[in-house]
């Protein structure tokens, strides 16, 4: 079964196609260029490159992946969660295909599908695990009961890991995105160099809370002179990351012992990060778990990891009809109709 997946939900668009789990091509193309003047995405811009990008992407997926747009058997495509006018680019676009073409349409969860991510690379990642699903919009921490079944045992309750990282990085003039910009400075630095506060709210919370930390880097900067920090940012960038690896690791290990699974996989844009990668795998090697990690091109938003969650749907005989909308605020265990 060929299936052809499409991925729009923010300011990536995204083509992949599939063949029975077999990934032939992931096309992405990036608006990072257009939306850096801003320091963060624009909707308005995201849309609209959305519109002029989607039918490329999708061609060069099909051509790479050897086939004609009438190969293809089955559509999947995001429709939330995620900025609602890049949601309807891309659903219509697959919507308006799978009509044309008389095939299945798959609606899948931009979230779902990063937990998919870890099957691109490992296949053999079988239920239970922890997952830790971290990226610049969400910081969750859920149990992997069964795949298409979760357990969400904790969220962030204010800023998302990698929106922590990218206002830290804006505080210091570093650029936008700043989650990338930050792991390769702290690289040269001493994460003990300043220990920021670690919030982990109470003995039994697997919430996440980042603005307190913010704040306090805020805090922090103002109480220095600028040649001081210019002198220290590798320093202040290493100390400021490993505040928040280290409540990302401690909860996730917790869980993982309390909830008596052997397996932990990190998945998101922010499970890209280096320094979190590698703290990750020395705590789990300590511990006798088994660290699961996509490729750093599997983490950020792309079409392949929709397109081996719109595989399993496919095989589970669960599609959508055309009344499928863009839900903006779309939950985890939320499926389509």
């Amino acid at each position: 079964m060929r299936l052809l997946a499409i991925e729009t939900s923010c300011d990536e668009t995204a083509a992949a196609v599939l063949d029975n789990g077999t990934l032939l091509s992931n096309i992405v193309y990036s608006q990072l260029k257009l939306h850096q003047p801003f320091g963060g995405v624009v909707p308005e811009i995201a849309s609209r490159a959305h519109l002029q990008t989607v039918i490329p992407t999708i061609q060069k997926a099909l051509a790479e992946a050897g086939i004609q747009k009438d190969d293809v058997e089955a559509i999947a495509v995001t429709f939330g969660p995620g900025l609602v006018g890049s949601l309807l680019v891309g659903l219509n676009v697959a919507k308006a295909m799978a009509y044309a073409l008389n095939i299945p349409l798959i609606g899948v969860n931009h979230l779902e599908g990063h937990i998919f991510a870890n099957r691109l690379d490992h296949p053999d990642l079988e239920p239970p695990a922890m997952v830790l699903l971290v990226s610049g919009g969400h910081t969750i921490l859920l149990l992997l009961e069964d795949w298409g079944r979760y357990r969400v045992l904790g969220q962030t309750i204010d800023d998302a890991a990698g929106e922590a990282f990218d206002k830290v990085a804006k505080m210091l003039t570093l650029g936008y995105p700043g989650g990338p910009i930050i792991d390769k400075l702290a690289r040269e630095g001493n994460p003990e160099f300043y220990r920021f506060p670690r919030a982990w709210l109470d003995d039994k919370s697997y919430n996440f809370s980042f603005s307190g930390l913010k704040t306090a880097v805020l805090n922090y900067l103002k109480s220095q002179k600028k040649e001081f920090i210019r002198e220290h940012l590798t320093d202040i960038c290493a100390s400021f990351q490993a505040a928040v690896t280290d409540v990302l690791l401690e909860k996730t290990v917790r869980a993982a012992n309390e909830f008596e699974v052997s397996k932990i996989a990190l998945t998101g844009g922010v499970a890209r990060n280096s320094y979190i990668r590698a703290q990750f795998e020395k705590r789990a090697n300590q511990e006798g778990l088994q660290l699961f990690v996509p490729s750093p091109a599997y983490c950020t938003d792309n079409a392949a990891m929709i397109g081996a969650a719109g595989q399993f749907y496919l095989e589970a005989g669960q599609h959508a009809d055309f009344s499928l909308d863009a839900v903006p605020n779309l939950g985890l265990n939320t499926r389509p109709a």
